[in-house]
């Protein structure tokens, strides 16, 4: 497994973190699943109030197991109409969510929280405060944005930093090798080659949800499938057809699948990255073991991105 560091939390933190979308109980293949990933090394888990029961689920196995101490717990807060119509991005809805998230994990802090989805209209001052309060208390040990633009992180960081305040010291949008036409939920954000560019600037690490693009590279779809609506509507392009025939070649090349490819080009950014994963059996988790250990050259990310005709180039 290999390991980063974040600001403010004062464990190793695996480049794998385990998703818990799909973590509705925990019957023998979750369990195991769960176990291999931290026989592996793996100790940085992503859930959200929003998710309904995953934090439940995920704090009573962290309790039965004696875990919690030992692992990272990613939350996310302030998802719009979630319990309450409407968008949700102020002090109080945080303060809500937030308390209920740490009653349902079963703890009195989590190592990350971000905020889940952004309102543009409401100012960053009182959001950054509000966070701030928290990570004063203790029960947040750092702050972070999840499908917020770049361009409001900055500000965000801005008023924190002109006010003596802490500011987001991640980020987590979707960032992946098959770009989308438009965006896969309402409100959420996926990183452009501005906001890549910015973090190459900033070091600011970037946490990328549905880092294999739902499964784009998995060869279980082909430009002429549209049995997955969704699917078509967000990744089918000819450039991303041109990415996918790419990740094959290479994938050839190395010995390993186009999946395995396209989750190693997540993890060799020119800035510090890490990637969400949602394996669900034990040969998907290896997949991505795998490909975490696979090494790309700038040139063969920049080649699979189609920014370059040739790696040698």
């Amino acid at each position: 497994m290999q390991y980063t560091h974040i600001q403010g939390v004062d464990k190793k933190i695996s480049r794998l973190f385990m998703g818990t979308g799909d973590l509705r109980t925990m019957e023998e293949p979750q369990r195991l699943m769960l176990e291999a990933y931290i026989a592996a090394g793996g100790n940085a888990f992503d859930t959200a109030h929003q998710y309904r029961g995953r934090e439940q689920v995920l704090g009573q196995w962290l309790a039965e197991e004696g875990l919690r101490d030992k692992v990272v717990i990613m939350t996310k807060g302030a998802h719009h109409d979630d319990g309450e119509p409407g968008p949700r991005v102020r002090p109080d809805a945080i303060r809500k969510d937030l308390t209920e998230s740490l009653e349902r994990l079963g703890t009195d802090y989590v190592d990350l929280y971000a905020l889940h989805r952004d309102d543009p209209t409401v100012p960053v001052g009182p959001i950054m405060e509000e966070l701030n309060e928290h990570l004063q208390a203790k029960r947040i040990h750092a702050i972070g944005a999840s499908n917020w633009s770049w361009q409001r992180i900055s500000e965000a960081n801005d008023y924190a930093a002109a006010n003596g305040l802490t500011g987001f010291v991640f980020n987590s949008p979707n960032l992946s090798l098959a770009k989308p036409n438009e965006a896969r939920w309402a409100g959420t954000v996926s990183a452009d080659a501005e906001m890549c560019d910015w973090h190459e600037r900033t070091g600011l690490p970037l946490l990328s949800w549905s880092a294999q693009a739902g499964g784009f590279f998995s060869g279980h779809f082909s430009p002429d499938n549209h049995a997955d609506a969704e699917m078509v509507r967000v990744y089918y392009s000819d450039n991303n057809w041109e990415r996918y025939r790419r990740a094959v070649k290479l994938g050839e090349e190395k010995g390993v699948t186009a999946i395995q490819i396209a989750l190693s080009y997540v993890l060799y950014q020119r800035f510090p990255t890490c990637a969400i994963i949602g394996p669900r059996n034990s040969d998907e988790f290896q997949s991505s073991i795998e490909a975490m250990n696979l090494e790309l050259t700038p040139a063969e990310v920049e080649w699979l991105d189609l920014k370059r005709e040739a790696v040698n180039q």
